[in-house]
Parts: C-alpha cells; sequence; structure tokens
C-alpha cells in the first residue's frame, strides 16, 4: 500500500480543525502537520479557510476536516494514550483536559470534542489470565477513577 498507516482516523471539526490540530501538535512529541487545503470559492467557503488538515502525532497519522455543524465526536469512538508513567498520564490528563470534561476510568472529552483514553496499557494486558478476584479488583479500583492512578493498580493487582 505504500502509506506509514494503513487506515487514518479523521477528526471532524466545526470550524476550528485548524486551532484543534495545532493544539494536538503542542501536546504529543513527534508531532507535525504534513499538509493542508483549503476550500475553493466555488465551495461557498472563504478560499483561506482550511478545509482538511494532515498530520502526525507520535508517528500515527490523522487527518482532520472542517466539515461543519452536521456531525458530532462522540464516545463511540475514542483514542487510546498508552502512558508508560504516572508523570505521561498526569500530562496529557492536564493538557488534554484543560477545557473538556473528565470521565471515569481514564476517559477525557478535551474541549474541541475528541475522546481520548489517557490510560496504561501494560495495566491493561496484565489482566488477561489475571483470575477473576484479581480483575475484580483492579477494575473496582479503575472504576472508581477519573484520572489513573498508577500505584492505586499496582496495589489492587497486589490485593
Amino acid at each position: 500500500m505504500g502509506a506509514k498507516n494503513a487506515i487514518t482516523p479523521y477528526l471532524w471539526f466545526d470550524g476550528n480543525a485548524e486551532e484543534a490540530v495545532r493544539f494536538y501538535c503542542s501536546v504529543f512529541p513527534n508531532a507535525r502537520i504534513t499538509g493542508m487545503s483549503h476550500y475553493a470559492e466555488h465551495d461557498g467557503q472563504s478560499p483561506r479557510r482550511v478545509m482538511g488538515i494532515n498530520l502526525e502525532l507520535d508517528g500515527q497519522s490523522f487527518g482532520a476536516i472542517n466539515g461543519g455543524p452536521i456531525f458530532q465526536m462522540s464516545e463511540a469512538t475514542s483514542f487510546l494514550i498508552d502512558c508508560a508513567t504516572q508523570a505521561e498520564i498526569d500530562h496529557y490528563w492536564e493538557t488534554l483536559g484543560e477545557g473538556g470534561t473528565e470521565q471515569p476510568c481514564g476517559w477525557l472529552k478535551d474541549r474541541y470534542g475528541t475522546v481520548w483514553q489517557v490510560n496504561a496499557m501494560h495495566i491493561v494486558e496484565r489482566l488477561v489470565g489475571a483470575d477473576a478476584a484479581t480483575t475484580g479488583r483492579v477494575m473496582k479500583a479503575m472504576g472508581s477513577m477519573r484520572r489513573i492512578d498508577l500505584a492505586a493498580l499496582e496495589r489492587a493487582f497486589e490485593g
């Protein structure tokens, strides 16, 4: 196929795609805008208005489009940020959460409507093959959290 990512998620915005993309590029390491297109005058838009943006967030390709008010983002689609440390969790939680809404289990909706899961996959992966009591303790602990607390989840694993 030749593309770096065979599947590229696209984010739909109502006029603020460039603002959102520039914000995301300030939050994630190794982030950059890789392309931008503008509406043509015959589209009924200002020719200076951004139509679409291609970007990379830490190696993952994304697209963003100013598609208008027709669609809204929801929790039905979310992006998991795999954090290795509590410091990473805190960084993403605080930065992406500013002006957004916190949700249970490490989920948040940022001020642009994009839904993120700020979590640590190594914790989730440890649940594979764990006994029911361990899984229950960890899930109960996670369910009581908004921001993920890695130390508390480790204590739940240990019983």
